[in-house]
């Protein structure tokens, strides 16, 4: 399975969704940034993805970009090609 990188914070719902999503895809190892904790890696985050707002989400180095993407291509179909090295 690829790595999986997630930018979260504790009470980001649609980080929980994110991660429910991936384990029902059989990802169980995710390297989750909890940006509330280490705000040094906010600005990681923001400088690599151009984006504020968690969850971001990286399969092997592609940026998926947040939850709703995620489904989006899950919903397409595309999700496990990129899960899959």
């Amino acid at each position: 399975m690829a790595h999986i990188l997630m930018y979260s914070t504790g009470v980001c719902p649609y980080c929980v969704m994110a991660e429910r999503l991936l384990n029902k895809k059989g990802i169980t190892e995710i390297e989750k940034v909890r940006i509330d904790l280490n705000p040094e890696r906010r600005d990681e985050m923001m400088s690599r993805t151009g984006r504020r707002t968690v969850p971001q989400i990286y399969i092997g180095e592609h940026h998926v970009g947040g939850f709703d993407d995620l489904a989006a291509l899950d919903h397409a179909g595309e999700l496990d090609a990129l899960l899959t090295p």
